[in-house]
């Protein structure tokens, strides 16, 4: 069998805690997990001045190859939301049937484009105007719907990461990784 791959795509300003946290669970579930800066380097500050540095650039990489896109939050959503081809990236990982997920802030930038209509989904709150026709559910740290999986914040990133590695791996795989970290 294939090995599964996601994405996470780093601009500054990203949240550390949503994007380290669930990369080190869905690498702990044997997924192939690519940093990914939307930057011209691979060096991206994070919200707290933690400096990362990317896999790979984006302009290097062909998207199409990930089986899961993930979003982190935080103020880089903004840079996020603002990059015409992330977006484009997005609209044909859709297309393919992608799983695409985003936590905090991040779910309006997918939002936005449309892409959780119809679909149950979180966000920070104050994010909620951004989620074009979804079923807003902000009560729930995360929320899974079909192909789509989303955050509420920092806080959830433990939850947010199993809901992912589920998505993309099954239920076993997630229960083994959740037994393994003892959440």
């Amino acid at each position: 069998m294939k090995s599964k791959k996601a994405v996470v795509f780093l601009a500054n300003g990203f949240e550390e805690a949503e994007a380290l946290v669930p990369a080190d669970l869905l690498r702990r579930a044997g997924v192939e997990v690519t940093l990914v800066s939307i930057n011209d380097n691979k060096s991206v500050i994070g919200s707290h001045n933690i400096n990362v540095t990317a896999d790979e650039l984006m302009a290097d990489v062909d998207c199409s190859v990930f089986d899961l896109l993930m979003l982190p939050g935080g103020p880089g959503h903004k840079n996020l939301y603002a990059c015409e081809r992330l977006k484009d990236i997005l609209r044909k990982a859709n297309d393919d049937k992608k799983i695409i997920t985003a936590i905090c802030a991040a779910p309006m930038v997918i939002g936005d484009m449309g892409l959780l209509s119809g679909e149950a989904a979180t966000c920070f709150p104050g994010y909620e105007a951004y989620l074009k026709g979804a079923d807003v559910q902000n009560s729930k740290a995360v929320v899974s719907s079909n192909r789509f999986v989303t955050g509420r914040s920092a806080a959830a990133a433990i939850e947010f990461g199993l809901a992912q590695i589920e998505a993309l791996c099954g239920e076993e795989v997630k229960n083994k990784v959740a037994k393994e970290i003892i959440f």
